[in-house]
């Protein structure tokens, strides 16, 4: 079985990271679906205390991730990386459920469900 997110080990490194500069150690990792962008959909990531009946959680290299079940099909498959490179680094999302996306790479929209597209 494919699992809903997979977080690499470079990306929950720099979670860990992150969690800890904000004093959040302890939190969930929230890898949520949200309405908006150019194409409809953007991906939204942030630290939770808490796990609502409505979510799934997976733990991946010591963390603690949630995906809520409404996200979970849009997101099945989903691969979050970090990369570093000249220009500093960040978080990569790899979707195989995108279909489309806008030209600056925030947004995107799957063949089951279209968002909310806004303007850029």
């Amino acid at each position: 079985m494919t699992q809903v997110v997979e977080v690499t080990k470079a990306a929950a490194i720099h979670v860990k990271e992150m969690m800890r500069h904000n004093e959040e150690e302890g939190s969930f990792l929230r890898v949520a679906v949200n309405g908006g962008g150019c194409s409809g959909l953007t991906y939204g990531m942030g630290f939770e205390t808490e796990k609502s009946p409505e979510d799934m959680l997976l733990e991946q290299h010591g963390l603690q991730i949630l995906v809520s079940k409404e996200d979970a099909g849009v997101l099945e498959g989903t691969q979050v990386d970090y990369k570093e490179s000249l220009m500093g680094g960040g978080f990569t999302i790899n979707n195989p459920n995108a279909i489309a996306s806008c030209g600056c790479g925030t947004s995107f929209r799957t063949a089951k469900k279209q968002g909310t597209p806004e303007d850029c």
